[in-house]
């Protein structure tokens, strides 16, 4: 998870051609690589006029990414208007050329969030730290509420602790590159980070600061329990998730997505959502495992059990579990996790839209859990749903 690099340089080292000693600009003495990204590199330097050290995000020469560096140095521009300590946010110095690039100065902080949970061997952190670290957060994006600008890729990459030694912790809400203002939105513009993304990204709906929230969200179970509430690979994933713990999207933001039909099919027959393979699976085996032998599942009763219904079968085939290293097994947990039936008593959506899922292989889902993250989202997901 962390977003530190060695200090060896990487291939996009390479590219920009930026080693320890190289000089930016005209007086910034480059002393450590901090992290990397596709825009290019975040360096820790020695201003040599001053001699204090900052963090420089160093942007590659490439058209596109010099555009976003001038977005985000006009959206830089607007949050001059609120105090950076005060505000949780990065304090932003200036910018200047190297050659082609764009370098952007900021203050220099200590640590990211994902790197501080994971100094914790990603066990949580207690409610006497996580508290604190949630309102310092909520203030960050209140303020930027008030100056009208959407982060748009709040997580714990890009949250940074100011000092880990300091307690109770102070943080700050970096990167801004793809930050916007709420009235410039554009509706199926893509951003944010796969598993951190409202839902009203994935499918193309309009958007303004509330996904901001939603990712706040995910950071607290994230601060909570170590681990992602939300894993997967691509939107997808995320998005069968979410539908899973939380129940179907309303039909009006699925009839309103640029992007719906990507991830949903219309069910016609008696407009009913069709559980897969792996719900039933799960929903049987929870079933045959009741505590009280009088709620058991009988013999009769699992040979109607719709997993196995015909339709079904064909749809997702029954896998050997021996055969498959326990690849399902991983699949059953990540269902588990989330599911089949949500604490409020209700299944999830029933009419309208259904997820595809019809050929997506199990090792889709085992490359997207484990069961260290099944545990103890779970938890999570059992205790933010049952209150």
């Amino acid at each position: 998870k962390s977003n530190s690099i060695s200090s060896n340089p990487s291939a996009s080292e390479d590219d920009l051609q930026i080693t320890e000693g190289t000089i930016l600009g005209d007086h910034h003495v480059v002393e450590a690589f901090l992290g990397e990204g596709g825009f290019g590199l975040v360096t820790r330097c020695r201003d040599t006029k001053n001699n204090k050290t900052v963090a420089i995000k160093v942007n590659k020469s490439d058209p596109e990414i010099l555009l976003q560096a001038k977005l985000e140095i006009f959206i830089l521009e607007q949050l001059r208007r609120l105090d950076p300590d005060r505000c949780n946010i990065v304090e932003w110095n200036d910018y200047f050329l190297d050659g082609q690039r764009i370098c952007l100065n900021f203050e220099l902080l200590d640590q990211s969030l994902w790197d501080y949970i994971g100094d914790r061997n990603n066990q949580g952190l207690p409610m006497r730290e996580l508290r604190p670290i949630l309102h310092q957060l909520a203030n960050a994006l209140f303020h930027l509420g008030s100056v009208g600008i959407v982060h748009a890729d709040l997580k714990p990459g890009n949250i940074m602790v100011l000092n880990h030694s300091e307690s109770p912790v102070k943080v700050k809400l970096i990167d801004f590159g793809l930050a916007c203002p709420a009235s410039a939105v554009i509706p199926g513009d893509r951003v944010g980070t796969i598993g951190y993304c409202a839902p009203e990204v994935m499918l193309g709906i309009p958007y303004h600061e509330a996904i901001d929230m939603w990712s706040l969200g995910l950071v607290a179970v994230e601060l909570a329990t170590g681990v992602p509430l939300y894993p997967g690979e691509d939107d997808y994933d995320v998005l069968k998730f979410i539908i899973e713990t939380q129940g179907q999207l309303p039909d009006h933001l699925l009839e309103s997505g640029l992007y719906t039909d990507c991830y949903f099919i219309e069910d016609n027959y008696n407009k009913q959502r069709p559980e897969n393979g792996q719900t039933l699976f799960v929903r049987l085996i929870k079933e045959m495992l009741a505590l009280d032998a009088n709620l058991r599942i009988t013999p009769s009763e699992v040979l109607k059990h719709p997993f196995f219904h015909p339709g079904l079968s064909r749809r997702t085939p029954c896998t050997d579990m021996n055969s498959t290293g326990g690849q399902n097994l991983c699949s059953l947990s990540s269902n588990h996790r989330l599911g089949g039936q949500n604490s409020r008593g209700k299944e999830p959506g029933n009419k309208g839209k259904q997820i595809i899922s019809a050929f997506i292989p199990d090792s889709h889902y085992r490359n997207s859990c484990s069961m260290t993250t099944v545990v103890f989202a779970y938890c999570t997901f059992i205790y933010i749903y049952a209150k």
